[in-house]
């Protein structure tokens, strides 16, 4: 067994929309990662809910904030991460399963390339690649979407190497914490999507690569609730359209970090 001071040490910041069950999963799959990793888990409800599992019950640190109102996405983690004693920094969606440990190959990869932010693979539960590892977007490519004509995905197969992408998904976003701390987490004025893009776009212009890991996968048991709600549809458009008055005519030259 590697000495203490020698194991990663992962805070992990999980938001809660009334996704009792699916958290109740969740922190079964990281109670069963092995030693290869500590981990403290920090939980933030963003509503009011009983969770299927209590804190006495949870075999590693687990700390639960209870928000009075709900709060944003990249609210809710930049909380987490002012309480996250970790050198390492993983935003997880509470409807993500590890049937097996991520983390090592994780930490293995972004401490080879000196990265900033990893991410997995992201599976459906059918297994099929989901489109979390993508190009940034631009007018011309978004426009495109809308037609039909890509999605601005990496093409890549389950078990490839390591590469450098635009950006990851905030379903599982592994970050250094001195490089989450550097940039100023994510950006509060988005309230829900594109915080992701945001951050990874940031991290480019600072010099700090963002890689994808295929060698690892999750799986995501997605709810796209903005194809179905017209709030969530509001909000997807109201935040796509802050990150291109933001970045569309700045976007990082990756060439140079490559």
């Amino acid at each position: 067994m590697l000495p203490v001071k020698a194991i990663p040490f992962i805070s992990i910041s999980i938001v809660s929309h009334g996704q009792g069950n699916l958290v109740g999963e969740v922190l079964g799959d990281l109670a069963r990662i092995g030693e290869s990793v500590r981990i403290e888990v920090i939980l933030t409800k963003n509503c009011a809910e009983t969770l299927p599992v209590s804190v006495e019950e949870i075999s590693y640190p687990l700390r639960v904030v209870e928000n009075v109102v709900p709060k944003g996405f990249g609210t809710n983690h930049n909380a987490t991460f002012r309480l996250a004693a970790g050198e390492w920094f993983c935003v997880l969606n509470p409807d993500i399963r590890m049937p097996k440990n991520p983390f090592p190959i994780l930490i293995e990869e972004i401490e080879r390339q000196q990265a900033a932010v990893i991410a997995p693979a992201v599976l459906s539960p059918t297994g099929k690649i989901e489109d979390s590892i993508r190009r940034f977007p631009t007018p011309i490519s978004l426009a495109g979407k809308l037609l039909g004509r890509g999605s601005g995905q990496y093409s890549f197969k389950v078990g490839d190497e390591t590469f450098a992408a635009d950006w990851v998904g905030g379903m599982f976003m592994l970050f250094r914490a001195e490089d989450y701390r550097r940039v100023g987490g994510f950006d509060e004025g988005f309230f829900l999507y594109y915080e992701d893009v945001d951050i990874c776009t940031r991290l480019w212009k600072a010099g700090r690569p963002v890689l994808a890991c295929p060698k690892a996968q999750v799986i995501h048991d997605a709810r796209r609730a903005s194809r179905r709600n017209l709030r969530y549809m509001r909000w997807h458009a109201g935040s796509m359209a802050r990150y291109l008055s933001k970045h569309w005519l700045r976007l990082p030259n990756k060439a140079h970090f490559e």
